[in-house]
């Protein structure tokens, strides 16, 4: 098991490299797909991963193999590097609980603050104008029993024509229908599990603004009109002015590279698929083929590391018998009978 335990640890140096480069190849909703799964199967492959080696190393203290009834000489691992690799696993898997109860608490705290701000203006139907002079416009997500809110300031009213604005609108719309911010809270909690994760975040972020760029522009009619409205949000939007009631847990259609996105609507209609075997279509299996191994051998891992453990706990309660009229000695595995000399003993 002390081997196989390592690998779900390991794993995101290769899996996260071929999560990005596959997701640039795909739509955006299937790359925000890909990206947040994958984190969750990574996080959840290494929590897996520092629990075994917690329960092994535990499993080699005197009080903690006394409960069980183990034989410690039965224990296969060494304790010379089981018992400080679970030391080790016991802080980080403690560190990890409380940064996410840490991140989840903040979360639904800015999402309460700015409903209790948003609360104190009037709304028409599901959009909120504040009467802030900094250009703004962000998603709201709702809670159960209320649904989300577009939040605009009157600043980005004025700085948009009408058309624009509907199609400001329908992008922060799209946020709201698809949970997006979800996503986005996820793949944190899962950067918390392992530090590499953490690079998952900007291409889900615009992979996210993608997918609601694309809604609006389906929604509007026009993907010309919803690349110029995007533009001019981010142009005249304040970060740091904005910032002072717009909370950090939530999607505005200003944030993330905008030019990219803008170049992205703006492009001509892509032709029909290419026929298979071409060199984009490679890099695309290659890169997915990479991604499933990765995951896969992660996942087999834990699985092999945990079924190994699970046989030196049976093998270490196992009771050492006498074989009557013979002399020699018998393992009955888990305290079960064996049969010695055609006799079942214990």
């Amino acid at each position: 098991m002390i081997f196989a335990v390592w690998i779900p640890l390991l794993m995101p140096l290769l899996a996260v490299p071929a999560a990005r480069r596959l997701a640039e190849s795909l739509p955006p909703r299937a790359a925000a797909w890909l990206l947040t799964g994958c984190a969750v199967a990574l996080a959840g492959c290494t929590t897996a991963a520092l629990g075994l080696l917690l329960t092994a190393g535990a499993l080699r203290l005197p009080p903690v193999a006394a409960l069980g009834h183990l034989s410690l000489p039965l224990l296969g691992d060494d304790p010379v590097v089981s018992v400080p690799a679970a030391g080790a696993a016991a802080g980080l898997l403690l560190a990890a609980a409380l940064a996410v109860a840490h991140r989840t608490r903040r979360h639904h705290t800015e999402l309460r603050t700015a409903r209790l701000a948003t609360d104190a203006h009037p709304a028409s139907g599901d959009l909120c104008v504040l009467p802030h002079a900094a250009p703004d416009a962000y998603a709201l997500p709702g809670r159960p029993g209320r649904p989300g809110r577009v939040v605009v300031t009157a600043g980005m009213l004025r700085a948009l024509s009408a058309d624009e604005r509907e199609a400001l609108f329908a992008h922060e719309r799209a946020h709201l229908a698809g949970r997006h911010h979800l996503f986005l809270l996820t793949a944190a909690l899962a950067a918390v599990c392992h530090p590499l994760l953490r690079s998952l975040r900007a291409p889900l972020a615009y992979a996210l603004e993608r997918w609601a760029d694309e809604t609006a522009a389906s929604r509007v009619g026009d993907r010309r009109v919803t690349a110029r409205a995007i533009g001019r949000a981010a142009l005249v939007a304040r970060p740091a002015a904005a910032g002072a009631h717009r909370p950090g847990t939530v999607l505005a259609a200003t944030t993330g590279p905008v030019p990219r996105r803008v170049a992205a609507l703006l492009a001509p209609e892509r032709p029909a698929p290419p026929p298979p075997r071409t060199a984009v279509h490679g890099r695309r299996l290659i890169a997915a083929a990479a991604l499933l191994a990765c995951l896969g051998l992660s996942a087999a891992s834990a699985l092999d590391a945990a079924t190994d453990l699970h046989e030196s706990l049976r093998f270490a309660s196992a009771h050492v018998v006498g074989c009557p009229g013979v002399g020699v000695l018998a393992v009955a595995p888990g305290g079960g009978r064996v049969r010695c000399a055609g006799l079942w003993v214990r």
